[in-house]
């Protein structure tokens, strides 16, 4: 049964399922627009018809070879805001429009090699490496549909709006009676009457209702064949000659899937990523780097923001967010101290560990085997509890190392705050 989504409920699901998310750990996969339109085109889904270059020449020899009325070329980079974005060659905008193929040359020259700065690049941009030459094709009705799991149904839904091409929380802020959520069976799949159901609520009439609901399911089959947690479709277009396409997608993947989507994994583009977040990543550790001076070390996401807030509450500045996880081995906790002391701000470091499934004795080992090797030279405050913490006690107070315990977490906090004022 089709129903809409009031604005609270679209925000809950907006919130929850990361749909264009802000800065992430790398442990989410990154695929730019190409290689997430050719995962689409395998499955059958109707896209533009594309190439790709890394030169100029080979993109005159794209275009050429599109032999299309107007040809969309557009500079691969995983930030938004392409099209607003400016190069260090002077060129403005990632993303162009021409009925000329030689124009298509002259542009890519300006764009390969050059930086790309956009409102979600840093400062000095990101170097682009490929393009796009795609057809261009004229929308005359824009639509939003994404398929994604949504833990309050336990599984998938399809959500969708006739109203594309836009934010689709302002959709929902000011027209939610617009948003429409199915609910799929995932033992069943998308069923027809669901599909011709969702593609009725976009807006689709006649032949082409039809033609909409083939390619929900379509999208269904790649959302299932790829391990995918999010297909987003903005917009699923309608075109002047009775064609649905999609324009333009965002797909999230299951980190979990790995191990079984080694060819999808294998194409993830890591030249964008934060250099110690894809380090900490191999050790399967989730780091993010933060502005201030206090490295934390911390297991579980929960803690670890609470470990940063606690800092800022008695006048310190986390360095970082760093979730060691649950199933933590010495050799990571070695690797983890590695990149803390890498950083040049870091001026004192927090151990804030509450063990459940993590034994503390071997996050001591870790920590004492760190110390040496790495020679630290920064304050060491370290708050242990939970699974062998007697162990793990002793095991730091005879190693005779300069390490502060703390006897809990407040306490943890003011004495690393303390230490770098010192």
């Amino acid at each position: 049964m089709t129903r809409p989504v009031s604005a609270d409920g679209a925000n809950g699901f907006r919130a929850a399922l990361q749909l264009r998310p802000g800065r992430l750990p790398r442990r989410w996969l990154n695929l730019q627009e190409y290689q997430s339109k050719k995962l689409m085109q395998e499955s059958g889904v109707a896209v533009q018809r594309f190439y790709v270059a890394d030169s100029a020449s080979e993109a005159l020899e794209a275009a050429k070879r599109l032999n299309a009325k107007e040809i969309v070329l557009k500079a691969q980079i995983l930030a938004g805001g392409r099209g607003k974005g400016v190069f260090d060659s002077g060129l403005k905008g990632g993303v162009h429009l021409t009925k000329d193929p030689a124009v298509v040359g002259e542009l890519a020259n300006k764009m390969l090699g050059f930086n790309l700065t956009t409102k979600q690049t840093p400062k000095d941009g990101v170097k682009v490496k490929t393009v796009m030459v795609a057809e261009a094709l004229d929308i005359t009705r824009e639509t939003y549909f994404a398929i994604l799991m949504d833990r309050a149904c336990n599984g998938p839904v399809m959500v969708g709006s006739p109203q594309g091409g836009m934010d689709i929380e302002e959709v929902a802020a000011s027209s939610p009676e617009l948003i429409f959520k199915e609910v799929i069976d995932i033992f069943e799949g998308v069923q027809d009457v669901q599909a011709l159901r969702m593609a009725a609520n976009l807006g689709f009439k006649g032949p082409l209702q039809r033609q909409a609901a083939d390619q929900i399911k379509r999208l269904y089959d790649l959302f299932l064949k790829v391990d995918a947690t999010q297909v987003e479709v903005n917009p699923l277009g309608e075109t002047p000659e009775g064609q649905v396409v999609c324009f333009d997608a965002k797909i999230s993947f299951d980190d979990n899937a790995e191990f079984r989507q080694k060819a999808v994994f294998a194409m993830d583009d890591m030249t964008e990523s934060d250099p110690t977040e894809t380090a900490a990543a191999k050790w399967d550790l989730k780091y993010i780097g933060l502005d201030g001076n206090i490295a934390c070390f911390v297991n579980g996401a929960g803690l670890a923001m609470a470990t940063c807030d606690i800092i800022d509450l008695h006048g310190g500045k986390p360095a970082n967010f760093l979730d060691l996880g649950g199933g933590v081995q010495e050799r990571q906790v070695y690797e983890a101290f590695k990149l803390l002391t890498a950083d040049p701000k870091v001026e004192a470091i927090l151990v804030n560990i509450f063990g459940g499934i993590v034994n503390c004795a071997i996050i001591a080992n870790g920590i004492t085997k760190a110390c040496r090797e790495l020679e630290l030279k920064v304050p060491l405050v370290v708050r242990l509890e939970g699974t062998n913490v007697h162990e793990a006690k002793r095991i730091l107070t005879e190693s005779g190392l300069p390490i502060t315990a703390a006897e809990n977490l407040d306490d943890a906090a003011k004495k690393a705050v303390a230490a770098i004022h010192k």
